[in-house]
This record gives structure tokens, sequence and C-alpha cells, in this order.
């Protein structure tokens, strides 16, 4: 280790972003997105920018296929570059100097002074941000110029980075940088460093090519060699070209063969193989090491396919001429990264060459793959297949071969994630599908920590190493007890890689957890433990979508020997950012669905009346799918009865449920009115048109919710003293009336027509109720659904209701246990009324001629009356009131007057006439005679009003009971 100590240099044009960085300031508008990571980075693992350790390793080198890639890439790169005063470095996967080229006195001197020197460790957690320390930390080439740097002593440079891959597995096999002095950079320097790596991959790539040649080459000079095969059963024959042409292999058992044959040569310890085919065939595959002239070392995989009425076999078409066997036209170039497939396929071209083929048409060649190449049957042969290629189904490098069944099986996993992965709209869930499919096909435990506003939908803010999140989920092959469990509160200290990944919003990759310092930081007797118990490995995703980062998901290795390495880390990121877009969909979906739910539960009603008529109970439950405009209410009205309502407003979220609180508001303040059944409808009608025409303002019908789609209600009118029951309905379910004895019937009671059409009249119906009968009404939610019709509801309704000697709340229960689904579709209202009757002992009435003389008899049989009651203390004011009422119903009205006392929750004293006419409440002048009266009335009562009937009008007041006196 040498220590290098420099003085703060003020030269760059970030110096004061770089000051106010090291004392914790935000600086994200004036620094650089993968520069201000990358000082995160260096914050996190504890480096100062003015004092570098930078170890030094002698005798570096580079795998030797690497440099005989790169040498003649860096010859001419430095030749080109050797009047500009730029190095070029190269170096190894660690971010150590392998070699450095060209450059000027000068500049080479003022590198060695940085220890920016073959042998010197130039990794970004070493020597802070740089071309290649930061290029292998992003994962992707970079420019650094200036300050730019964090450490001091290397803000007088400038660098461009990037990585060097290798083609067929996608590794970082070394990171090629320029340098320079910071005042003679310019940004093309990137694109030179990017195109130079691309260069040596390519020529990487070409010498792959040429050892597949040699194989292939080898394999034909051997020839082939029966004796390897096994013996076969009695009666089995490998198929011929020519023969039974009709039952040629399928494409589903090449694609077979093509997976077993993949999976065996990239096997080192296989040779043999039996795949089962379609029709009673089976082939088997054989495993063979083959090395070529110049000690290339590879294997082919042979078939021979068995059963059946002769089948073309599997081979390779070797030289021949025109009349020889077909030769596959062409296989997909290999991607150059195994997290895609990397699995070499056949196009489905196929021709017939027209002379000898050559080396450069047989797979191997330039511009075929440098991979093992599948080769199919062809389709229709003239001629019999050479001996030497008949059975050659898969040639290549074993390693080769692993990356191939690595790729294909991280394309499945990928698959099953898009299909596993976002079911549902919870948050919760999706966290959980997103630990399964993980687990064990990627990692041996994973785990999913949000914050608690994500689960609860909100917005989740900045996250940091203050931030507090929880764990939603957790999957793994066997019970870890030290690991955080679900439902545990996590806070990650700065150094974790969770904290470290919500910070910068990039993955980390912990290969060797035993050497990481700062995951062992969060918790050292803990997380020892866990390393005891085999836990080895380690990769941290943030789960961001739509540039918001709502948590972290982090997977462990402990079963697999092998640590994670870089295809696993492009992979974790592909499943997180999969699993980021559903739980992110899922937030927002609970976000709109908790805002409308708030929004109708307050618009449904809080609590029970207080009324005597009936003894309710009722639920409502959202759907699934999202809050509805279904909404019910009990309303009290005049004379003891009861009002019971039951709507549905058509469609789901917010503008269904402040629809429906529009209509609710509507029905209250029609009662209030008194208005008989059919006539309230009739008005909601037409308020419900006027609604949705925009109450005579001009409508966007571009807004998907400028109008209301439709609307059904049930209104039901109850009277205790007369227990009859009035009831009519605007495209509403019928309602249900469970009689004491548990007979249940459904009130016939003509449709009517959905609210909103207008033009047709509704239908009222009267019955009688005895005492201790259930009205049931509900929405459509409750007996309909995509599984059943309407008709198999309302009869398992029946069913249910069928029962006598049961309460309100229990018959909800009963109800809702047997017909609501697990996950309803629609949401359901349900309101249960078991009716009570005023008995003739609490109800005093009498028929009173049209006579002044009748008001003093009037008096006096109140007073008597509530004498009775025990309510002597009511008497003068009852009197009073009874009077006035009398008087003016004999002198203003006509017709028959009736006198009625109600002794129920309040003493209600009525006084019905024949006329029409309803009185009104004013103030009365010094001179006027009259209207004092009703005034009079209004101060002594606590309530009253008016209410219409088909042969007039009544008059009603409502009077409280003392204190200590209740209803009996």
């Amino acid at each position: 280790m040498i220590p290098l100590s420099v003085t703060w240099d003020d030269i760059g044009g970030l110096v004061d972003a770089h000051e106010r960085f090291l004392t914790g300031a935000r600086v994200d508008a004036d620094v650089r997105g993968a520069v201000l990571d990358s000082w995160k980075r260096c914050r996190s693992v504890g480096l100062e920018p003015d004092r570098l350790l930078v170890p030094y390793a002698p005798g570096l080198a580079l795998d030797d296929a690497l440099l005989r890639a790169a040498e003649p890439v860096l010859q001419r790169l430095s030749s080109s570059l050797s009047d500009v005063g730029m190095t070029v470095a190269l170096c190894d996967g660690q971010g150590r100097m392998v070699q450095r080229l060209g450059g000027d006195r000068l500049l080479r001197g003022r590198l060695d002074e940085v220890r920016f020197a073959p042998g010197f460790d130039a990794s970004e957690q070493v020597v802070g941000t740089n071309g290649v320390g930061t290029a292998l930390a992003e994962r992707g080439p970079v420019y650094v110029v200036g300050r730019e740097h964090f450490a001091d002593c290397l803000q007088p440079f400038a660098c461009a980075g990037t990585p060097v891959r290798n083609p067929l597995s996608g590794h970082i096999e070394a990171v090629l940088d320029l340098t320079c002095l910071r005042d003679d950079s310019d940004p093309l320097m990137l694109r030179l460093v990017r195109e130079a790596a691309r260069d040596i991959e390519a020529r990487l790539l070409e010498q792959a090519t040429q050892r597949e040649r040699a194989l292939l080459a080898a394999y034909r000079r051997a020839g082939r060699d029966a004796d390897g095969w096994p013996p076969q059963p009695a009666g089995t024959r490998p198929g011929r070209y020519g023969e039974g042409a009709g039952a040629r292999l399928g494409r589903i058992d090449l694609a077979v063969l093509r997976e077993k044959a993949e999976e065996l040569i990239a096997a080192p310890h296989r040779t043999l193989d039996e795949v089962m085919l379609s029709g009673g065939r089976s082939a088997l595959l054989l495993r063979r090491q083959v090395r070529g002239a110049a000690g290339e070392t590879g294997a082919v995989v042979e078939a021979r396919i068995l059963g059946g009425a002769g089948v073309g076999p599997v081979g390779l078409a070797g030289p021949g001429t025109v009349d020889g066997p077909a030769t596959v036209a062409g296989v997909v170039p290999v991607p150059q990264f195994a997290t895609e497939a990397a699995v070499a396929v056949p196009i489905s071209k196929i021709t017939r060459p027209k002379k000898r083929a050559t080396a450069t048409g047989l797979p191997g060649s330039p511009t075929s793959p440098p991979f093992p190449a599948l080769l199919l049957p062809s389709p229709q042969p003239s001629a019999p297949e050479p001996v030497t290629d008949d059975r050659l189904l898969l040639l290549g490098d074993p390693g080769v071969g692993r990356l191939a069944v690595l790729a294909r099986r991280r394309l499945e996993l990928l698959h099953e994630a898009g299909i596993r992965v976002g079911t549902t709209l919870d948050v919760a869930r999706t966290a959980e599908e997103l630990a399964e499919v993980a687990v064990p096909r990627f990692a041996d435990f994973a785990s999913v920590d949000l914050p608690d506003p994500v689960l609860h939908g909100e917005e989740p803010g900045p996250l940091g190493a203050a931030t507090r999140l929880r764990r939603v989920a957790v999957g793994s092959v066997r019970e870890e007890p030290d690991l955080y469990g679900v439902g545990d509160q996590v806070g990650y200290v700065p150094s974790t890689p969770q904290s470290r990944s919500l910070e910068t919003g990039r993955a980390v990759l912990e290969p060797v957890l035993a050497e990481a310092g700062g995951w062992l930081a969060q918790d050292p007797a803990r997380l020892a433990r866990v390393l005891t118990a085999g836990i080895h490995s380690l990769i941290t995703v943030p789960l961001r979508a739509r540039g918001t980062t709502l948590g972290v998901v982090s997977f462990y290795r402990s079963e697999h020997p092998a640590p994670f390495e870089e295809d696993d880390l492009s992979l974790a990121q592909e499943l997180a950012g999969r699993a980021a877009i559903c739980i992110d969909n899922a937030r927002r979906y609970t976000r709109e669905h908790n805002t409308a739910l708030a929004l109708q539960r307050s618009l449904l009603p809080k609590g029970r009346p207080e009324q005597s008529a009936v003894e309710v109970a009722y639920r409502y439950l959202p759907a699934q799918a999202g809050v509805g405009g279904d909404w019910f209410d009990v309303i009290p009205l005049s004379g003891a009865r009861v009002a019971l309502v039951v709507g549905d407003v058509v469609g789901h979220g917010l503008h269904a449920a402040a629809t429906m609180g529009r209509l609710r508001t509507a029905v209250h303040n029609f009662c209030s009115l008194d208005l008989p059944p059919d006539e309230l409808l009739t008005h909601l009608d037409d308020l419900v048109g006027r609604l949705d025409r925009g109450e005579g303002w001009a409508v966007d019908s571009s807004q998907a919710d400028s109008g209301i789609v439709g609307a059904t209600c049930l209104y039901a009118v109850y009277d205790p003293v007369s227990r009859r029951c009035a009831l009519t309905r605007a495209g509403h379910p019928l309602p249900a009336v469970v009689g004491p004895d548990g007979t249940v019937e459904f009130v016939d009671l003509p449709s009517g027509q959905p609210l909103g059409l207008g033009g047709m009249p509704f239908e009222t119906v009267e019955l009688e109720l005895a005492e201790g009968s259930q009205l049931v009404l509900y929405t459509d939610g409750l007996i309909e659904d995509r599984h059943q019709d309407i008709d198999a509801g309302l009869e398992r309704l029946r069913t249910v209701l069928a029962r006598a000697d049961r309460s309100p709340e229990e018959t909800c229960e009963a109800v809702l246990d047997a017909l609501l689904p697990a996950r309803p579709s629609d949401d359901v209202a349900l309101l249960v009324a078991r009716t009570r009757a005023l008995g003739p002992e609490r109800v005093a009435q009498w028929e009173l001629p049209s006579d002044p003389a009748v008001v003093s008899r009037s008096r006096a049989a109140v007073t008597e009356q509530l004498a009775a009651w025990g309510l002597d203390e009511l008497s003068f004011t009852v009197e009073l009131v009874a009077s006035e009422l009398v008087t003016n119903a004999i002198r203003h009205a006509t017709g028959p007057v009736q006198l009625r006392l109600l002794r129920d929750r309040a003493l209600i004293c009525e006084v019905s006439d024949g006329s029409g006419t309803s009185p009104r409440l004013r103030r009365a002048r010094t001179e006027d005679e009259g209207g004092r009266g009703l005034f009079l009335v209004a101060q002594l009562t606590e309530r009253w009003g008016t209410r219409y009937t088909p042969d007039g009008k009544v008059i009603w007041t409502e009077v409280p009971l003392p204190r200590g006196l209740t209803t009996p």
C-alpha cells in the first residue's frame, strides 16, 4: 500500500458543488447523474478525496485470447493518438492496470505521480470516480473530466473508459481507458474508446469462430465411429433418408432434441441421454470429446432415432455435389449477452447447394456463430446420407453450451415472471409473487422491502439511509431465522448494499458477503450467523418505476456454491424492473381505490337513525375492481314512519361514488317533503336526467365521466301504526319479505325503467306486513355475477332467507356468507329491516266535526290521554298545540277533522283535514288579527310540518318526551 497525500486544488468548475456534497448538501442540479452516483458510492465506502491508499500488484496479466484480440487494436489506437497527448490504458476486470500505451513524457510523469500506471488499482472504491473504476461500477462507458473526479489528485485529468465484454458470455473481461490532461480533453474520447472496445470484442468473436471451425474439421477427420454407441433394443434401427418421408421429425421433436443436446454438451460428466419423441419414437444422444489439430478441445452430440416407420436422420450435410443432401441456409447469430437467448436456432429457409460445399458454408465460418450449431434433418433428400455425418446434432465448446443452457433458463424465468408477477392489484401480493418467482430458480433467499406509504398507495418520497422500510415478502428454500421476517421494520445503515441501491437507484452486486464490510455493518452479530448458515452472495436491486424508487429487493445465494456474477446482475435488474412496474400499478390502484372508498364511505350513513318503526342491519362491501355507486339509507319520516332506500349507480370509481352522494342527498331532500314513493322517484328520475344533461351547462362529451350512465333505486315507506308498506322501484332487483314463520316472498313490483330515462310513470304497491317480518333490500352485486344469472341468485337468496327467529344482523351475516364470492366483481349493499308495530295502547285518535265548539273538547281529551300515559308535564304544551291546529283546520279547511296522538320516541300530535292548502309560517304584524297561532306551534314543538294524503293533508308536530321516559 502506497500512501498518497496531495493538497487541495481549486481548479475546475465543480469545486463548489464538490465541497457542498462533502458537507452533505444536495447537489443534484449541479452534477451529472452518473458522476453524482459515483460520488455517493465513494462516500459510502469511506473514501477521502484528499488521501488515497492505492494498492500495487506486480505481474498482472490478462487471458491470452484477450491479449491477442486487444493488441492490434491498442497499437492502432495508440498510434493514432501519438500527437494529441493521450494515453491508452488496458485494465483487468477488477480495475487493475495491465498495460499503458502512448502519451508524451509530461503526461506519463503526471500519471505516475498519481499512481495511474501498470500494477496499480484504479477501481472506484480505491481511487474514486475515474474512467476505469466508474466504467466498471456503471457497467458501461463513462466520461469524467476535471473536478468530476472524486479524488483531488485526479482533477487535472480527463478520462473516458468502457468495459470490454466477452461476446459470448457478456462478462466484463477488461476495461479500456483513454486519459489526458483536462485542458486537452474532448468528448469524442468516449466515442473513440467505445469503438476500440467493440473492435476487441469483434476479434474475440472471430477467435471463437475459428475454434469452432477447427473442432468441426477434427470431427470430420475422425469420421463416425459406431463403437461408442450402446447396443440397441431388438427391432429398432436408426432412421435413414428416403424411408418414410412422411414421418420426419416435427418442430416440437426438433426443439426437444435441441434442448437436450445443449444440456448434454454443457454437462462434462454425462455422455448419454435418451429423449422420448412423438409417435412412440425415441432418440439416443451421445456426447463425444473432440480435439482440433492445434489442441482445441470441444464436444459433439450425435443423435440416433429409434422406432417408427423410418425417420429422416438428424445430420450435418457434408461436402457433396448438386445432387447431395440439402443444407441449412443459415443460423441466427448468437446474442452478445448471456441474458438473451444465446441459442443457435435454424432459419426455416433451406437450400440445396449448386456446387461442392466449402468450409465457409459450414457452422463455424465467419458468417456463422461461434456457438454449438444445431443441424436439422433434410426435408426431402434425394440420395442416401453420407455415412460420416448422418448423426451429428450439436458441436461446440462445453463452456459455450453451458452459456446456452443458462441463457435459455434465464429467458424461461423472465417469461414466467411476466406471467406470475402482477396477477393482482395488491401491492403486498405482487411483492410476494416476485419472491416466489425468484426462489429457488434464481436465488435461495429473496426479500422485498417497501416503505409504508407505498403499501397505502401513497407516493414514497425520496428514499435513503434514513428511510424505514417494511419487509413485505420473503421467499426462501429453508427457514432462516436470522434474516428479517415479513412485517419487520428495517432501517439500513448507509454502507449496506440496500441503502446504496436506494440512494443511487442502481443495482449492487456483493459476490462475496464475507468480504462485504458495508453489509456486515448492519448488524454484525446477526449477519455473522447468516454467513455461518451458508449465505455467501448478494444482489440488491432498487424497485424503480416511472422515475420513482418504490423499495428494494435483495437476492441471496446459499445452496448454490457459485457466487452471483454479472449475468445474474442483469437478470436481477430485469426481474426487479418488471416487478416494479406491477408494484407501482398496484400502488396507484390502491391510491385511487382508497380515495374513492373514503369518498363513498363519507357519503354513506354513519350509524343508525333514531326511529322505532324497524330494527335495521346493513352491510356495504366494495368490489375488488373498484368502488362503485351502491348506496342505502334509513330515513325517519313524520307520523313514526320510516323510509328505506337502496340504489345503484352504474360504473365504478370516483365518478360513481360522487354521483351516488348527489342522489342520496336528493332522496333526503325529497323525503323532507313527505312525497309519495312514486312521486319521489319521478322527481329523482327528472333530477338524474338533468344531471346527465349538465344541468343547463354545456357538457364536454370528451370526458369519460361527463354524464350519469344510469342508476336504479328501490324506495319503500313503512307505517308502524297501520303495518302497511308502500314500495316502488326504478329498474332495481325485487325486494324480499321474510315472514315471522320463515316464509320468503319476492314482492311483485312493476319494474319501472332506470332513473334518467324519463317519460314513464312509476307504480306503487302496498302490502300489509305482520309484526316481526323482515324486509330485505339489496343491490344486484349480491345475486348476479359472471358465473350465475340473476334467477339462480334469487333462488339462492330465497334459500338462505327461509329461516324464522333470526335477527337482522344474523340475516346479513348468513346472506353474505352464502352468496358473496371471495372476490366480488361488483360492490354490494344489503339492508335488512325487521318491522315493529305501534300498538293501539300507544295511539289515540278522535274524529271531530267542523264545529268551533269541539276545540274545548279536544283539549280535554288530550289532557286525559296524556295523564293516562303518565305525561302530565306535557299537558299544557300539547293541549295548546292541539287547540291551535284544530282551530286552524276548522276555520280554514274543509271536510272532517281528525286529531291523533302517537307516543313514540317523541309525542306526535297530528291534525288532518280535507284541504290541500298548506299553512305558511309568517311573522304577524301588530295590527294583524291572525298568524300567531302557527308561530306559537313552531316555538313550542321540536319539529312540525305538512304531508299530503289522497284525501287532504296532515299537519304534524313532535314534542320531546320528558327526560327519564322511554318508549314503552
